[in-house]
């Protein structure tokens, strides 16, 4: 029986997606020189940490943030310390629409080239008092009426990441002198490079973060709906980092104090794992997750393959997906038996009903 007879309809040799990633290879910093690359939430954390690194070799970076304050000391040091004066720092809040278009079109304009070659999606916040709130609600019932429950955290992790995605997708597709992404082509000035971040919370539960890990298993599905088609569509290739908890501010306080003693990712891996991504332009449609380092020993307790002696980083998908994506696929299947075995008739039966339904009430019946 053929896998088209089975209801599978093949992913064939239009998908574009590279093999696993390698974590052992050296990183090719070079090809990080000359390109232009915009991080939202770049005046902290992750995104300050990479402008930093990038920056040192090469890379001219514009960091959008809401920290006026933070965001132009930064620009200002990076400026000065690599002497390059197309670091650019514009004001925006992620979570207005207009200000992430205001954002995008400056950025383009202050190019180089007058394109975008990467977007690091990566503003985000992590409110306890919301969270606690919506797990703990009081008595709506006796209120005429309630307060609206505060969500800062999901329109800024998730909300503010889909408008940065949406306008990526529409810079990165027109980037002058770029090329579609190709499997095994690892090099180029120009690129066309979205990087979403999200973190463990979104590919596991996060106990007392329901609004956190919700935004953050949002930030997954996109990247799992967007990884084989924005490739096909617009040549872009898209790529994920999940980062375990990292000493940064988004964590807070009391945070670092929970997990003090136990096993911590650090930024530098995070860097480490976000570099490898944009240098190597033949990573497409690949997630990676960042830890603690462990050892051999560690990891092959929990089943792990470790690449390096020392590593922190590994890749998640798609190979960690492929159960679920099978039930999928399996589901998908069962739908295409089905309408097989109508055929148009089955269609046009199912069209006529409903317009003939739709007749009906429209006169009333």
């Amino acid at each position: 029986m053929t896998d088209q007879a089975a209801g599978i309809i093949p992913f064939g040799s239009t998908v574009i997606h590279s093999e696993p990633v390698d974590c052992s290879k050296p990183i090719n910093r070079t090809n990080i020189r000359g390109k232009t690359i915009v991080i939202t939430g770049g005046a902290s954390g992750f995104g300050k940490a990479c402008f930093e690194d990038w920056a040192s070799h090469g890379a001219n970076i514009i960091i959008g943030d809401i920290n006026d304050k933070a965001g132009t000391q930064v620009v200002a040091q990076m400026r000065a310390s690599t002497n390059n004066s197309n670091h650019h720092f514009i004001h925006l809040d992620v979570t207005s629409w207009s200000s992430q278009a205001s954002f995008f079109k400056r950025a383009a304009s202050l190019s180089p080239h007058g394109g975008i070659d990467c977007v690091m999606a990566n503003a985000g916040v992590a409110i306890a008092q919301e969270n606690a709130v919506f797990e703990e609600p009081p008595d709506y019932s006796k209120m005429d009426h309630p307060p609206q429950p505060q969500m800062k955290t999901l329109d800024t992790n998730l909300n503010g990441l889909m408008y940065t995605t949406n306008l990526a997708l529409s810079y990165l597709s027109r980037n002058p002198g770029s090329a579609r992404c190709q499997v095994g082509q690892n090099t180029g000035t120009r690129d066309r490079h979205l990087i979403l971040v999200s973190s463990i919370a979104g590919l596991a539960s996060l106990p007392s973060q329901p609004i956190y890990a919700t935004a953050k298993h949002g930030v997954v599905g996109l990247f799992r709906a967007l990884r084989m088609t924005t490739p096909i569509k617009h040549g872009i290739r898209i790529n994920m980092i999940n980062p375990y908890f990292v000493d940064t501010p988004i964590l807070g306080p009391m945070g670092a104090v929970v997990l003090a003693g136990g096993g911590m990712a650090t930024v530098p891996d995070v860097v480490e794992a976000t570099t490898r991504l944009v240098a190597d332009q033949g990573i497409i449609g690949r997630a990676l997750v960042i830890g603690s380092k462990t050892s051999q020993e560690h990891a092959k307790a929990m089943g792990l393959e470790l690449e390096t002696t020392d590593q922190a980083v590994w890749d998640v998908h798609a190979d960690d997906f492929a159960q679920s994506d099978l039930f999928v696929r399996r589901i998908i299947g069962v739908t295409n038996l089905i309408t097989q075995a109508r055929g148009w008739g089955g269609i046009v039966s199912d069209v006529v009903r409903k317009v003939s339904g739709a007749t009906w009430k429209t006169l009333g019946y």
